[in-house]
């Protein structure tokens, strides 16, 4: 075997310096991301290590797992080295992370603040590339009575009907209302659309005996709130 082969196969490198082994020795916290996904894709190409493309694929996201966790099946193939077997690898150990964050804020029963509802949404929504629109029914004191979605749009924007978002609320006898869509783009200002849509849904719902306590923007990884920005 040459010696750029030797390289490029992890069986020749150093047992401190293998992820498997370094995963079982020093434990899973001393990994990097790129160590982590090299684990999961196994193997890499024929100039590149499996870290190495790894570090390439990442920093193609600019190290973001985020913007990893919007990649298609399609987007990663079209890195050399990454066949289809692999990108769903990719594409289903990003899921159950996912998943495992939304497991761990399903102890949230009570809405005391916007980044409640931010650490709700945000597995939903963060990673997206359309909008998708939610609304969350409260009891009294703020419990969560659902979280439900109301429609999914394209890149630029969903369509909110008023007439759903009472019939769920009034289906929960709900007390309170909270809207939450997302934008994919990034940008946390809401538009001239979203501001028009508060306000009409807010002064229904005070028709109803209904309160909408705050519209939620969720931009990656931050938010937006109406209610704390003095809108609502």
């Amino acid at each position: 075997m040459e010696i750029s082969e030797q390289r490029l196969s992890i069986k020749f490198w150093a047992e401190e310096d293998r992820p498997r082994e370094k995963l079982s020795t020093k434990g899973k916290h001393n990994l990097t991301d790129a160590e982590l996904l090299a684990i999961i894709i196994g193997s890499g190409n024929t100039t590149q290590t499996a870290v190495e493309l790894s570090k390439h694929i990442l920093s193609n996201c600019n190290n973001n797992l985020e913007e990893l966790g919007r990649k298609s099946i399609r987007d990663l193939t079209r890195f050399k080295g990454i066949g289809e077997v692999k990108a769903i690898n990719i594409v289903a150990a990003l899921e159950l992370g996912k998943r495992r964050q939304h497991t761990t804020i399903k102890e949230i029963e009570r809405i005391s603040c916007s980044k409640d509802i931010f650490r709700i949404m945000h597995p939903k929504l963060s990673d997206l590339d359309y909008e998708e629109f939610w609304i969350i029914t409260l009891s009294k004191n703020n419990k969560i009575i659902q979280t439900r979605k109301i429609s999914r749009g394209g890149v630029s924007g969903t369509v909110a009907d008023a007439k759903i978002i009472f019939n769920i609320a009034l289906q929960d006898l709900a007390t309170g209302i909270i809207l939450i869509h997302n934008h994919p783009s990034g940008n946390l200002n809401p538009s001239e659309q979203d501001v028009s849509l508060t306000k009409k849904i807010r002064q229904a719902a005070g028709n109803l005996d209904i309160i909408l306590l705050d519209h939620i923007i969720v931009a990656k990884n931050n938010y937006y709130s109406f209610a704390d920005n003095g809108i609502l």
